[in-house]
């Protein structure tokens, strides 16, 4: 059994890795979409698909960034819920995958 303390401090990293892990895969989801045409020209809706994506990398990670450093403060603040953060970044990969999905089918 692990200390309670060594179980709280490693929180800001658990919580950058599972950040940035969902960026990634956001990211590549982009890069697929990128890919599946490499030998034709790619669609409009194929290239706003994956800069979506890309934003939406971006904006992951930075959250996570922002994320790990509220976690890091000593003591902690007293509002640390990051429920906003993630409605919205829950809304913008379902939006995602709509989009993606219309860019495929046609």
């Amino acid at each position: 059994m692990t200390n309670a303390g060594q179980a709280r401090g490693t929180q800001p990293e658990r919580t950058a890795l599972a950040w940035t892990r969902t960026s990634l895969a956001v990211l590549a989801n982009g890069a697929l979409l990128l890919l599946r045409d490499t030998h034709t020209d790619a669609s409009a809706l194929h290239r706003v698909a994956a800069g979506v994506a890309g934003m939406l990398a971006l904006s992951i990670y930075l959250i996570g960034v922002k994320r790990q450093r509220l976690l890091a403060r000593r003591p902690l603040p007293d509002r640390i819920s990051a429920r906003r953060e993630v409605y919205l970044t829950g809304a913008s990969i379902i939006a995602l995958i709509l989009i993606s999905a219309l860019s495929l089918t046609l």
